[in-house]
């Protein structure tokens, strides 16, 4: 995971793009936060599903090397994204993605990634404290937006990561019934967060508000008559 985050620079450089705004799920999340602590001035604001910023615990661990010699490789992906209940009630998404997983992605490379993300260590990254600027204080710089579904098995890792981040510069978005791939099954609730939050950042300015947001205009402003 801390090659890939090494990798990313000399790509932008390549591709001449000076800055980005990173979107990632998951182990993506977690390369582009590492991207973020090495090499801030590249990295203008992040939007992280699903993001789990802590090395795996002994207990987490065990279960992990149970759950390998007894699920397949996908299995073990897809617990990742959803749980047990989710895997049983939403079937055509699960069947649609497993098939990806299964078929369109090379499995040896596959594996070899997912062993990557199963051994990463712990990215530690403190709240700042107010009125303290220290330079031994690890902490992202820029605006992040942290989604996460209300029944992923991600949640407790996001608030947790939520809890270390300066609350000035952070957005947590918590979507209800949706499950452990937010942007799969409530893809217009995600795509407004993000328009704003780029908005938020001074892009897009142009970008008109949706007809909930105009509705509640409306509503505001009849109610005030």
């Amino acid at each position: 995971m801390e090659e890939l985050a090494e990798m990313l620079p000399p790509v932008l450089s390549k591709l001449q793009v000076k800055s980005v705004i990173g979107i990632g799920v998951g182990a993506g999340a977690y390369v582009l936060t590492k991207l973020a602590m090495d090499k801030p001035s590249l990295v203008e604001g992040l939007i992280l599903i699903n993001i789990d910023l802590c090395a795996k615990g002994w207990v987490d661990w065990a279960a992990s090397k149970l759950s390998s010699w007894t699920s397949s490789l996908v299995d073990n992906i897809m617990g990742h994204h959803f749980t047990s209940e989710e895997l049983l009630e939403n079937k055509e998404i699960i069947q649609t993605l497993r098939l990806h997983i299964s078929q369109d992605i090379p499995q040896e490379n596959l594996a070899l990634f997912f062993s990557s993300y199963e051994n990463r260590i712990d990215l530690d990254i403190d709240r700042p404290i107010p009125g303290l600027t220290g330079s031994d204080i690890v902490t992202l710089r820029c605006p992040v937006l942290l989604v996460v579904g209300d029944m992923s098995p991600a949640v407790d890792a996001v608030v947790d990561c939520n809890s270390r981040l300066d609350p000035t510069m952070t957005t947590l978005l918590k979507m209800a019934d949706c499950g452990g791939l937010p942007q799969v099954v409530q893809p217009g609730r995600l795509a407004e967060a993000i328009k704003y939050f780029v908005q938020g950042m001074g892009y897009m300015p142009a970008a008109g508000m949706t007809r909930l947001v105009r509705s509640r205009s409306r509503a505001s402003s009849a109610s005030s008559m």
